[in-house]
This record gives C-alpha cells, structure tokens and sequence, in this order.
C-alpha cells in the first residue's frame, strides 16, 4: 500500500508534525503526488522492469516461442534526511505574544528538508554522494531520454509530445520543469492558441497548468544552466508515472517524523530534529522520461 505524504499526515494525532508535512507539502509538487512505500529495514531490494512480454500469432503445429519480460535488480538504500532547530527560550517565553515562534522556528526546518528531498529527487547521485539516493537523472534509462538537438534547443510542443510518449502504459501524471521552461511552454501555447495547456484547480484549491490534461509541477531544483554539448543555459523536462509499478518513494516506518531532543546543556535553548529515513524507486523504465536540452526561447 503507498500512501502520499498528506495522506499519511491525516493519520497522525501530533498537530506539531502535522504542520511540518502541510508545510513540506505546499512547497513542493513531487511531494503532494509521489506515493510512498513503508519499508521495513534499511532497504528494499527490487526488479525493475526493462522491457515487456511479447505475443504473436501461430499456425496450427507451429513450434512457441518463450519470451518473458526482462528485469534488472536494483536494491534502494534507505537515507537520512533531516536537520535540527533550536528554540531560544528566553525568545519563546518574551516574545510568545507575537507568534509562536516554536512553530514558525520548525516550519522553516520543514522547508529545507523538502528542498534537499526535492533536490535529491531530481540530481541525487550515490556516486558522489553516498549519504543521498539516485534522483530521476540517474533512474531515467538512455532509452528514455529525448534530446532538443546535439547543442539543445527551443522547446517545441512536438518535443513535449515525444516526451509524454515515452511513457507507457497510460499518460505520464506530471511533467516536471523548470519555471523558464513553463514560461516558454505557455508562450507557446498562445502563439498557436491550440488550447493544448489549460488551468483548473488541484486537491488543495490553487490553480495548476495542465499540458493535454497532464498536470505540471514546476520543480525549482532542475537547473537552467545544464550543459548539453557547446551550450550551458539548457534544462530539463520529466514525463512520471507514480505507484508501487512506476515511480514510489520509499520511506521508514512512521515516515516524515518530528522528534522533541528536549533542553540543552550548552545554551538555554530547546532543540527538535526533524528526520526522514527515505529514497526513491523505479520499478518501470518505461515509467520515466527525459527531455534534455531545453534552451531559453528564441535561441
């Protein structure tokens, strides 16, 4: 069973954790969709689905075929996430009246969890980074990926079309992209006021793109300054399947948690950790996709 971050936020009773994910939650689009699995132990040890079964046709006394779909075992390793934040008592009993400073001292720690998260989710790369876990760059397989040309170049609804393609099995349930590339994608669509990009409300009541009824996350961890060939303004778009087949996150039990470390001896302050035991698993290839080379309009 997966559940979603806000999802598993409406089981707990602690209005102080509560807060953390609604907060974690707002800030992020990969965090308001990606399921997550509870795991047991440190890790989870998987097939990863690369390639489909296939059929055919035969005429009566014909010899089968065996053919079985191809997988790859790949193994996620649960990682660390978190940060402390103190509470200065002096300012918590003197200033108490302006705001609870316990609360807003704890939200900021919420948001730089969800932006490492949120960074990791996209560049993570065990290989330089042991501590982290492999973002959507290092999951999405060379097969996968759709280039806007050896140098990069403008978007073009035809690329977004190949892209989403890519992903089979149903349509993508987001494109992730950078706010330049949103902007670009908009522009494009005025210009051929094909209607192709709309506007509706999503489960928390704001107003969110739409692209041929995919919803879009704007993802401010996917760069404007990748390098693809002699170019070095070019991004990123990434067409995702979430679920327990597709992309899930994986998370320890309890998940996203709030922990009271108490008083310290060193300073008059309070301290609480916030922490996550938590990485990321494809189980599809082809749930992934990857244009790359997306360079700034007119260039």
């Amino acid at each position: 069973m997966t559940l979603t971050l806000a999802e598993g936020a409406k089981l707990s009773n602690d209005v102080l954790l509560e807060g953390v994910i609604e907060t974690a939650v707002l800030e992020s689009p990969v965090l308001q969709r990606l399921p997550f699995i509870e795991i047991v132990g440190n890790g989870l040890t998987y097939n990863r689905e690369n390639a489909p079964a296939s059929a055919g046709f035969y005429a009566v006394g014909d010899e089968w075929a065996e053919d079985t779909p191809t997988f790859t075992q790949a193994t996620a390793t649960l990682k660390i996430l978190g940060g402390d934040a103190d509470i200065d008592h002096y300012l918590a009993r003197t200033r108490s009246n302006v705001q609870d400073l316990e609360a807003a001292v704890v939200a900021l720690k919420a948001k730089a969890v969800q932006q490492a998260f949120d960074q990791a989710f996209i560049t993570g790369d065990v290989t330089a980074d042991t501590d982290s876990f492999d973002g959507l760059d290092r999951l999405c397989a060379a097969g996968q990926v759709v280039s806007a040309g050896d140098d990069g170049g403008p978007l073009s609804l035809s690329l977004l079309d190949e892209l989403v393609d890519r992903v089979r099995g149903g349509k993508p349930e987001m494109l992730l992209m950078s706010r330049r590339t949103r902007r670009t994608l908009n522009t494009l669509a005025r210009a051929t006021g094909s209607g192709v990009v709309e506007q509706d409300r999503d489960a928390l009541g704001r107003m969110v793109s739409y692209y041929d009824g995919i919803p879009i996350g704007v993802c401010d961890t996917i760069a404007d300054d990748q390098e693809v060939g002699e170019s070095e303004d070019c991004s990123s778009v990434y067409a995702v399947q979430f679920g327990e087949g597709a992309l899930a996150g994986l998370t320890g039990p309890g998940g996203l948690t709030v922990e009271r470390i108490g008083s310290l001896e060193t300073k008059d302050a309070m301290r609480i950790r916030v922490k996550w035991y938590c990485a990321l698993a494809l189980f599809n290839e082809l749930k992934l996709a990857r244009l790359v080379g997306v360079r700034p309009a007119g260039e």
